[in-house]
């Protein structure tokens, strides 16, 4: 299936049903339907060919969405570019995908004025919402089309859908190219893991660019309503959720301690939720247990840029045991590998581990990228004896059950010993005072390295660096007990709100 099929599909189930909804304003299927067509006959008129490449530069925004459909249905290939990067990143980016037509928002006419005249590929602008010279307005785009439906080809499957940055902390970013195969499949695990009952209501607070866009599809194929923020608010997330009857929901960690802390989360009616899911960085289980209690069906989803979304996940259910009591032995794991996916703990010599050893978690499937967009060295490096690297240290349980322990780059090797940063960090979670933390190796002349975190307070919280490392150390021993804690307002966050701990070992 293609992009738009998801659509077209929903629109098959009621066409005056609600699509996309933002700011108390709907737009149905039919119509939805009835742009994304528009959009595309604007694109075929630009010379968008199949299989060029578009790119979109905006918030969380209903008509950018409906935008993504009409580069589907023109056949050419989405390139979602994250507004909260650097100019240089978005400038690496669309030189890399050879973007021939960017859409953008007149809010980024500055970054896009930084870097539009280096970029001899990129033929047209257009601006979604305002006049900027040198850039077709949404309207004169929109009139460039014909009114007729754009009759394209049925995709192959393994056309490139979507080309995804890989983000530029560890160097050039990488241009992932998920085909329409991939995408379906993770859409088929979507729907096949976790509960739908009826006509879903999903909110999308996080950005749409990630993993909040890509979980629109399951919902879009069963006619469900999509309510998009503009921008994050936690205290509208909560009327939102209450308001629009909201049955599923996504937000990383960071967005769900902020949730848990928010003084009307109990008076929050949720009774409608089935399933809200965190993902994309590991969760403090002393908090998952609180988000059980407080907010109640809680699904994890793991995966990553190369094999979206659906590695593995742990439904609802999974949560509790048979008698209804909370799962406490497998709040820290990552769920079940997917049914889709071949999933292995492999070795430093490619041979894979037995259950209960550690080791860099490996996975093959249709869930897998085609490779890296015009670098085949990198593709052939992650690829290597036949399976996809994550570059996540990890093991299986007796029960099947996936532990992420850490990122291999992340391992900390002091005196000898093996110390995984998230074993560490998920017990200063559990300090009351800290709301979030980050773990990192630094060099020492009698350990090699030692272990150091760095702690952010709750708001108007105090932090006693001694009694944390106390609380940490009758709790996971001395070996593993950060030799020193540094505690800061803020730390600092990617684009998606993970902490990047390149910058925290920059700033220690």
């Amino acid at each position: 299936m293609r992009l738009c099929d998801y659509l077209d599909k929903g629109a098959s189930l009621g066409p005056d049903a609600p699509c996309l909804t933002t700011d108390g304003t709907s737009a149905s299927y039919a119509e939805t339907q009835a742009l994304s067509h528009r959009i595309a006959a604007s694109l075929v008129a630009l010379d968008v060919a199949p299989g060029a490449s578009v790119a979109i530069l905006s918030a969380n925004d209903p008509v950018a969405f409906t935008t993504v459909f009409g580069i589907s249905r023109a056949g050419a290939t989405w390139c979602p570019v994250n507004p909260r990067n650097e100019a240089a990143e978005n400038h690496e980016l669309l030189e890399l995908y050879g973007c021939r037509v960017l859409v953008f928002q007149v809010a980024f006419a500055p970054l896009v004025a930084a870097i539009r005249d280096d970029l001899p590929q990129l033929a047209h602008l257009v601006c979604l919402d305002g006049e900027v010279g040198g850039a077709l307005s949404w309207q004169e785009f929109l009139a460039r089309g014909a009114d007729a439906p754009i009759d394209t080809p049925p995709a192959r499957a393994d056309d490139v859908a979507m080309l995804v940055g890989t983000g530029g902390t560890t160097g050039r970013p990488k241009g992932v190219m998920l085909t329409q195969r991939n995408l379906e499949t993770m859409t088929a695990l979507t729907l096949m893991s976790y509960p739908f009952e009826g006509r879903p209501t999903y909110l999308a607070l996080a950005p749409l660019t990630h993993a909040a866009g890509v979980l629109c599809f399951p919902v879009l194929a069963l006619g469900g309503e999509v309510v998009v923020m503009r921008s994050p608010d936690v205290g509208g997330f909560l009327d939102l959720l209450e308001r629009h009857r909201v049955t599923h929901t996504f937000l990383p960690p960071t967005l769900v301690y902020l949730v848990l802390g928010h003084p009307r989360l109990d008076a929050t009616d949720l009774s409608a939720l089935q399933c809200f899911w965190y993902g994309a960085a590991p969760m403090s289980t002393t908090r998952l247990e609180e988000a059980l209690r407080r907010i109640g069906p809680m699904g994890q989803l793991f995966g990553q840029t190369e094999a979206p979304m659906m590695i593995s996940t742990m439904a609802p259910a999974d949560h509790y045991r048979a008698d209804g009591s909370v799962a406490t032995e497998r709040l820290a794991s990552a769920g079940r590998p997917t049914p889709l996916v071949q999933l292995g703990v492999m070795a430093e010599d490619g041979g894979l581990l037995p259950v209960g050893e550690r080791g860099e978690i490996v996975v093959r499937g249709s869930l897998v990228m085609a490779g890296y967009h015009r670098d085949p060295e990198a593709t052939a490096e992650a690829s290597r004896h036949g399976w996809h690297h994550t570059g996540d240290i990890g093991y299986l349980d007796e029960d099947g059950y996936l532990f992420v322990v850490d990122r291999a780059k992340d391992m900390i090797i002091t005196g000898g010993f093996n110390v995984y940063s998230t074993e560490v960090e998920q017990a200063l979670l559990a300090h009351p005072a800290v709301l979030d933390c980050a773990v990192v190796g630094r060099p020492d002349e009698k350990w090699g390295e030692r272990v150091e975190a760095v702690v952010q307070p709750h708001p108007g919280a105090e932090v006693d660096p001694d009694e944390v490392r106390a609380f940490v150390k009758a709790r996971i021993g001395s070996v593993k007990t950060p030799k020193q804690v540094h505690v800061w307002p803020d730390l600092p966050r990617s684009k998606v709100g993970k902490v990047l701990k390149n910058e925290v070992k920059a700033g220690l």
